[in-house]
């Protein structure tokens, strides 16, 4: 039977509340040939104190001091320390089910390399659990349970950063944590996919994910949403944008601006519309709006679509429907 050394990359700053219970929940894994590489990111509470107990106690469990600042070169400082033919991340404040290292290494085993494990999420919190998280925690899911997570990566990171494991040799042919990208997960997702990695379909809860008023994500300037808008639209343009095709922007709200003054900065024509009667006819950033029907006069168009209205939202695409128009080749969620 194969057991090939799993490296679980932790990077921890001062998440003394929650780093027992995560470190518990690797230790109590079915899978026992594994290795943490934790990275200590400058804590100032006893976060530092508390994993270094941990590691006397198993020398599975390797401690070491973050070589720059912030979590990207906390994950370089890891990876480097890293031996293990599969690589994972975990976060120092969730939950590990007890399976899911052998979960996911089996389904590695089984498809081999050139794919990517995930599993399934669960959010948690001692205030409950908002409206939009259990949401997304749902719509994560859905896509994961059938394996389709790229199907929608434009609208949001659709590989969860504490679930997923790949092979060291796929890894590295992603580039690993080497960008200075943030959001650095959904940047990684998105390498996933521009080396066509695939997603193997699971549908077994293998993380318990934290929420907290505090947690980096909520916290950090990196996460904020022109972050997202950013390299959304740096990889649809890097990856699927078809320059011999007309370009349209959807939607003039924040993200629509967003979007329409980046492309106009980077000199990329494209048509802007909208459904707001009040907005029809004026002119942004020297384009003027227009109404969705304009798009029946526009010759083989890719449309970026930032209408965020989930209402909206089916409503184009029953438009793109009924014009046999095609996910992912015709039209791009970017919310």
């Amino acid at each position: 039977m194969v057991h090939p050394l799993v490296s679980i990359i932790i990077p921890f700053k001062n998440t003394s509340a929650y780093l027992e219970e995560c470190l518990n929940s690797v230790l109590s894994q079915s899978y026992s040939h594994w290795e943490i590489i934790a990275v200590d990111d400058n804590s100032t509470d006893a976060s530092l104190k508390l994993v270094q107990g941990f590691a006397q106690k198993d020398t599975r469990i390797n401690v070491y001091p973050n070589t720059g600042k912030g979590v990207i070169q906390a994950l370089q400082t890891a990876y480097a320390h890293c031996r293990g033919s599969f690589i994972t991340r975990m976060d120092s404040d969730d939950i590990m089910t007890p399976d899911r290292l052998q979960v996911m290494t089996n389904l590695l085993l089984e498809h081999g390399e050139g794919h990517v494990a995930v599993g399934q999420v669960k959010y948690f919190s001692d205030r409950g659990i908002s409206d939009g998280y259990d949401r997304y925690e749902k719509w994560l899911n859905g896509l994961t349970e059938k394996g389709t997570n790229f199907t929608e990566i434009y609208k949001e990171c659709v590989i969860p950063s504490p679930c997923w494991m790949v092979y060291r040799s796929d890894f590295e042919a992603c580039e690993g944590f080497n960008p200075q990208r943030y959001p650095e997960d959904y940047d990684l997702t998105f390498r996933f996919y521009e080396k066509g990695l695939h997603i193997i379909p699971c549908d077994k809860t293998l993380l318990y994910w934290r929420d907290y008023d505090h947690r980096t994500s909520r916290t950090s300037e990196h996460y904020a949403q022109n972050y997202f808008l950013d390299i959304k639209l740096h990889y649809f343009l890097k990856l699927d944008h078809d320059t011999n095709r007309p370009l349209v922007v959807w939607g003039a709200g924040f993200k629509g601006k967003r979007i329409a003054q980046s492309l106009t900065e980077k000199n990329i024509e494209f048509s802007w519309i909208c459904d707001n009667p009040k907005k029809i006819g004026k002119e942004i950033y020297g384009h003027t709006l227009l109404s969705f029907q304009e798009l029946d006069h526009i010759k083989h168009p890719q449309s970026i679509i930032t209408v965020a209205n989930e209402e909206a939202q089916k409503e184009i695409r029953a438009f793109f429907k009924q014009r046999t128009m095609r996910n992912m080749l015709d039209y791009f969620f970017l919310c």
